[in-house]
């Protein structure tokens, strides 16, 4: 079975990134931030179907339950605003890793499922936390879409503290 490397799979997160020679406008930063979410939510749903360990199928609910709240309320603020989430390289390769990431976890059984999932989403919400602070929230320019990203850091802090817990309970 083919394994992605996590280090791998950390570098073409934080390449992605990179890749904007200016800043992303709003509507990109609205694309990153559903995908990037959404990417989250489709682990999540597989964790709570294949986890074996039950506070690792509870992680994966909560992600799901989340992570759909965040896209609701970057989807309904967009729709205020009249902004249209403008399809980008960064909302791309988030899309494509994390198709990658199910595909890989899909292969999966047992507690090398749990830990391959647990291992992902530490450095998933490591990236994405360091994206926000580097790059999305600095480089919003409508102050609604910058104070949605800024209310719903907190949570992410808290899914990569609970991740970080679970990947101690469950072996690193």
């Amino acid at each position: 079975m083919k394994r992605i490397p996590m280090a791998v799979a950390a570098a073409l997160f934080s390449a992605t990134f990179v890749a904007y020679a200016q800043a992303p406008n709003d509507a990109q930063i609205a694309a990153i931030v559903v995908t990037a979410n959404q990417v989250d939510i489709d682990a999540g749903r597989l964790a709570e179907q294949k986890a074996r360990e039950k506070d690792v199928r509870d992680f994966g609910k909560m992600m799901v339950t989340d992570h759909t709240g965040v896209n609701k309320q970057a989807k309904a603020l967009v729709t205020k605003l009249h902004v249209k989430p403008e399809d980008n390289p960064t909302a791309e390769s988030l899309k494509k890793g994390g198709q990658e990431n199910v595909a890989h976890l899909k292969t999966l059984k047992g507690s090398a499922f749990d830990k391959a999932y647990i291992d992902h989403e530490v450095v998933y919400h490591q990236q994405v936390i360091d994206a926000m602070d580097k790059t999305l929230i600095p480089s919003a320019q409508n102050p609604e879409l910058k104070a949605l990203l800024e209310k719903v850091r907190p949570a992410f802090v808290a899914h990569l503290d609970k991740a970080k817990a679970l990947q101690g309970e469950h072996g690193k």
